[in-house]
């Protein structure tokens, strides 16, 4: 057993996006809206698909996508220091 938790420690030292024990719902969250918005840009056909439907350029899209990454859930809460 010991032998699996060592593996899963190290694969959430290694990517950023698997998480740990102590991770907050909203740092979740953050996570896997920038996983999404990074999957949407780097597949050119969901872009395509996207800026067609919004009518948009496909650079504005994009930009709109990168935009988002930097806070794709607001701002974090408040943290009460106890």
């Amino acid at each position: 057993m010991s032998h699996i938790s060592s593996q899963a420690e190290h694969l959430q030292m290694r990517y950023v996006g698997t998480g740990h024990s102590d991770i907050t719902k909203f740092e979740w969250a953050v996570n896997q809206h920038r996983d999404s918005f990074s999957s949407y840009i780097g597949h050119v056909p969901m872009m395509n698909f996207i800026a067609l439907v919004e009518n948009e350029s496909v650079g504005r899209v994009r930009y709109r996508l990168l935009e988002k990454m930097l806070q794709p859930c607001g701002k974090p809460p408040k943290v009460d220091s106890e």
